[in-house]
């Protein structure tokens, strides 16, 4: 585990997990909500090793305390220079509605603000993904705006909200930070 939060840890992302990865993209309430299409196994592996390499983009695994995978999670297209990134979560349809999706969100923007020279965290979901923008909402996120029509999935269009967080307004929140969460056996 190299980062935690409330109810959930993070490890990187590796090779070793595309079987987890494939089996979450391919649910089919995560392949709408999220628009992505599923691939192949050895497709998700290729993806996996080469945005590693990447160095504007961190993904990681959720984890429980009991060290259960339980989704990924990714800060990608980082700009150090304007201080913008931008979120991605996907979740075991097993663990979804159990508030492990707020707790990951919060403990990646404490990553992006309080370890990183984020300015600027933004998310982009379909406008009818409730979950996710409840999820979002819960963590600060404002909804700036709709990119109308902006995603074709199955032969329909779908608008896409663009959510973001600033520094200054997840300072202002009253929560604790990742770095607050007592780590079990100190």
């Amino acid at each position: 585990m190299c980062w935690r939060g409330r109810g959930v840890a993070f490890a990187p992302l590796d090779v070793d997990d595309a079987e987890l990865v494939h089996a979450w993209r391919a649910d089919p309430v995560a392949a709408h909500e999220i628009g992505m299409w599923p691939r192949s196994l050895s497709a998700v592996r290729e993806r996996i090793e080469r945005d590693r390499d990447e160095h504007d983009r961190d993904d990681f695994l959720v984890l429980l305390p009991n060290g259960t995978p339980i989704g990924h999670i990714a800060l990608f297209d980082q700009d150090l220079v304007d201080g913008t990134a931008e979120i991605l979560l996907m979740l075991d349809p097993d663990h979804r509605g159990s508030g492990y999706g707020a707790d990951a969100v919060d403990a990646l923007v404490d990553l992006a603000f309080g370890e990183l020279p984020m300015h600027r965290v933004q998310a982009v979901t379909h406008t009818t993904n409730t979950a996710a923008l409840n999820v979002l909402a819960t963590a600060g996120f404002i909804q700036e705006g709709v990119r109308r029509s902006a995603c074709l999935h199955r032969g329909r269009r779908y608008d896409v909200a663009v959510l973001a967080l600033l520094r200054d307004e997840w300072q202002a929140l009253k929560r604790p930070r990742a770095w607050d969460v007592p780590v079990p056996g100190q």
